[in-house]
């Protein structure tokens, strides 16, 4: 049971709340065994909680917890003083060195937080350039996190930043206090047993993704303002959501928080044209109003009203990055979509309403996907790419179909809830 379990919510200090968050990250999000390592990444601004669930960790028997912190004011030295050549290179040997350590059994968990528009007035050129090494090199760890190789999971600290981002018309202590409720709700730590809360909230999702399962559409089809478009599903795939079990054999929830069912779409089959319903932020850049038009599974035409430049340059990354590797769905009455609030941040935004991803796949969302090597999960139209983005499609106004492999239409979600 959780700690401070069965006191009401408002009867909980900051400081318990932010101890619970620290207990929910590790003993549901990670599902951390005794004598894993457990190898975490965060901002300096977030050590409060970085202490707190080192203290966990080791209370749940890790053998050792090793924290790499970022810093944003040292990244924008980087891109206001830095040589020309800089942006072109990446930390290889840190991000070989993370996935060792993932070979060799460690979990891995990501604090996030960062400011949203930390980029915004930096070339676009040298962040795309910047991004582009970074994903190069941090490929090696980053294929056995989206092969679901290792537990790992993603949770969130509320940096001043970001809280003025979301709140700027407030004092920095009041947005902080308010985006501290925020995360709080939505990390269900704001309930009387948080672990049981999310055992009840992981049921949920597994019986929706049986039921999509049961149904073995070929595709699904969104249609709303500016959006018409056919997302055909890979073969073989396999709806997820939840926690679920890593090749390592640990159960863990990937995202803290989630509220999505999602699978795999087929590389070569997306059709029509789709607006998003949220801003995209990304690697400090926010990327707003995106309509794209697909072509036999690639994006053929793109636009946006914000960020246009480094959505250009995210397209251009690889192959892979002009297709999709995800689909998901999230009802539009989801509590994070009820907060009435805009995030900026990816981790929450996506939770507010469905979404597709740019970039790789996860062979998770195949059928026997652990079993299957790259090419054959590339014949079953699995995406291959240096990156993967998440950007929101959804809302009250979306409608989305199943379809079924003879081509008949079956309702899915209208007006954005679940049918």
């Amino acid at each position: 049971m959780t700690k401070h379990a069965g006191l009401p919510p408002e009867a909980l200090s900051h400081d318990e709340r932010l101890d619970r968050l620290a207990e929910v990250a590790v003993h549901v999000g990670l599902g951390l065994k005794a004598g894993q390592e457990l190898v975490m990444t965060a901002s300096i601004d977030a050590l409060p909680l970085v202490r707190r669930i080192t203290d966990h960790a080791y209370r749940a028997g890790a053998s050792l917890v090793t924290t790499l912190f970022g810093d944003e004011e040292a990244t924008l030295m980087r891109f206001r003083n830095a040589s020309d050549d800089s942006f072109d290179t990446a930390s290889g040997w840190l991000y070989e060195g993370m996935a060792n350590a993932f070979r060799n059994g460690a979990a891995r968990l990501a604090i996030s937080g960062e400011n949203p528009s930390l980029l915004a007035n930096e070339d676009p050129e040298k962040v795309s350039r910047a991004n582009r090494a970074r994903s190069k090199a941090y490929m090696p760890a980053l294929s056995l996190i989206a092969g679901f190789d290792i537990n790992w999971t993603i949770v969130s600290f509320a940096s001043p930043a970001w809280a003025k981002a979301m709140f700027p018309d407030d004092p920095e202590d009041i947005a902080v206090a308010k985006l501290w409720h925020a995360i709080f709700a939505a990390s269900r730590v704001d309930t009387p047993d948080p672990v049981a809360a999310w055992q009840a909230h992981n049921d949920e999702l597994h019986a929706r993704t049986a039921r999509l399962n049961g149904r073995r559409y070929a595709a699904l089809r969104f249609r709303g303002p500016g959006t018409d478009l056919t997302v055909g599903l890979a073969d073989d795939h396999e709806w997820a959501g939840g926690a679920s079990m890593a090749k390592n054999g640990v159960t863990c929830n990937a995202n803290i928080p989630t509220e999505e069912v999602f699978t795999t779409p087929h590389k070569d089959r997306v059709e029509g044209y789709v607006a998003s319903t949220k801003p995209l932020s990304y690697q400090g850049t926010l990327i707003q109003d995106i309509a794209v038009r697909f072509e036999g599974g690639r994006i053929v035409e793109a636009s946006a009203r914000t960020g246009l430049d480094v959505l250009s340059k995210v397209l251009d990354t690889d192959e892979g990055s002009r297709r999709l590797g995800e689909v998901a769905l999230v009802p539009h009455s989801s509590p994070i979509s009820k907060s009435g609030l805009l995030f900026y941040n990816t981790l929450y935004d996506e939770n507010a309403a469905s979404h597709i991803a740019l970039g790789q796949s996860y062979s998770k969302c195949f059928i026997n996907g652990s079993d299957l090597s790259p090419e054959q999960l590339a014949a079953r139209g699995a995406n291959s790419s240096l990156i993967h983005i998440d950007w929101m499609i959804g809302s009250g106004e979306v409608d989305v179909d199943g379809i079924t492999a003879g081509g008949n239409a079956e309702p899915v979600m209208r007006k954005g809830e679940w049918v």
